[in-house]
């Protein structure tokens, strides 16, 4: 008899539930190879184009030869001093563009990479929810233990950080932020990053702000960096990305920038996974941050656009919704009774009733139980679409509710 061979993962598998999103994406795949017109509302992936002139410096550096070979695994000089360039221009923050400024392979790359320099076994650290998955996993892989603070007031949020700094032993070593947030599109103020950072001296943990959405604020208002805060760069980094600014999510290009000591971490982590980014791609980006603002503003104005007309387009279906601040995403509350159902089989009876693919919140956490993120990368025809068969798959709902031939309760 042959022996059975056996297939053996490493425990922290176990750590990691089933990834949400995925089951999604891979539901809407097999959708569209059926051939069916699924209208995407669940993944942060812009539709819109990257700007031209970064997309033409791509092509003409990609066609060099001597671009093709392994690039610089930190990343470019003139990159790195293009970032830092950006940051003074912008946050009137002093970066050299050497040891304090490293590229990144996409800022989710790099805050999974930075984890496994700073975190191990034993080790805690305190992120807000509900979170970017990517947030709480990469410390569980790394064999860290996450502590959940519920998103609030500042002064409530602060409050709880040092509740939490007194009551363990010992204490917590990284604050994982992300302001602008994903999915729920919070702002903070530089007066709550001034305060983060004196908690992190007094109680001696290091922060981390993933700044994804930076560039992505409506209204008028405007995010403030991290960095901004005098001592900020003893304590902490900050992570940017080039994917939502400038429409370059594909390209995976990002960086973090901050504190040295971190840093070089990062680095040494990276020398051994992996060989940096296409050059070409790096050249492309020192283009966008140097002649792409205005794209940047106009981006901004489409995507506050589509908020109001997405927000509008509920409220008249009876959803209460508020506004994002920031990011490009609607939070929104599933509406009494559906809520009942919870935001897995909401989102699966909304693809496979209405073909509008939606993130259910409790890919967020538990937290977001409640909640759908509804992303704002499609055009107004297409939400409005979305939202007219949404309606009608809704109704049919309440019909088979009626008829007692449809249970809201997911475990039914």
């Amino acid at each position: 008899m042959e022996e059975k061979f056996e297939i053996r993962f490493a425990e922290r598998m176990n750590q990691l539930p089933p990834y949400l999103f995925g089951m999604i994406n891979k539901m809407k795949m097999e959708k569209r190879w059926r051939g069916d017109d699924v209208i995407d509302l669940g993944m942060g992936n812009p539709i819109d184009p990257t700007p031209g002139p970064v997309t033409e410096k791509l092509c003409e550096v990609a066609s060099d030869p001597k671009i093709h070979r392994y690039p610089v695994a930190g990343g470019m000089k003139n990159l790195k001093r293009e970032i830092a360039l950006y940051y003074k221009r912008n946050y009137d923050v002093d970066l050299t563009g050497e040891d304090d400024v490293i590229c990144t392979i996409g800022s989710k790359e790099g805050i999974s990479h930075l984890c496994l320099a700073l975190l191990g076994p034993g080790d805690t650290i305190l992120t807000p929810a509900p979170a970017f998955p990517i947030h709480v996993y990469a410390a569980v892989i790394a064999g860290a233990n996450v502590l959940r603070i519920p998103l609030s007031t500042e002064e409530t949020f602060l409050a709880q950080i040092v509740g939490m700094c007194k009551s363990l032993y010992p204490g917590p070593k990284l604050l994982m932020l992300n302001f602008p947030h994903n999915p729920t599109g919070t702002l903070v103020s530089k007066e709550f990053f001034a305060e983060v950072v004196k908690l992190a001296k007094k109680y001696n943990f290091m922060v981390i702000n993933d700044f994804a959405y930076s560039k992505i604020t409506f209204d008028g208002l405007v995010a403030p960096s991290l960095l901004e805060v005098p001592g900020a760069m003893d304590v902490g980094v900050e992570f940017g990305s080039f994917s939502k600014s400038y429409n370059m999510a594909g390209w995976r290009l990002g960086y973090c920038v901050g504190n040295t000591q971190m840093i070089g971490g990062l680095s040494k982590i990276k020398g051994y996974y992996d060989y940096g980014i296409f050059s070409a791609i790096q050249v492309a980006g020192i283009v966008a941050m140097r002649d792409c603002d205005e794209n940047i503003t106009e981006q901004v104005e489409v995507y506050q656009k589509r908020r109001d007309f997405l927000c509008d387009g509920l409220t008249k279906m009876g959803w209460d919704v508020e506004p994002p601040k920031s990011g490009m995403f609607l939070w929104a509350k599933i509406p009494e009774p559906y809520v009942k159902m919870g935001s897995i089989k909401f989102s699966i009876e909304m693809m496979n009733r209405a073909n509008v693919a939606l993130a259910p919140g409790a890919g967020f956490g538990v937290e977001g139980d409640e909640y759908l993120r509804l992303a704002l990368v499609e055009n107004e025809h297409r939400v409005g679409q979305a939202l007219k068969q949404m309606k009608r798959a809704l109704h049919d709902i309440d019909e088979e509710v009626a008829a007692g031939t449809f249970r809201l309760d997911p475990d039914m």
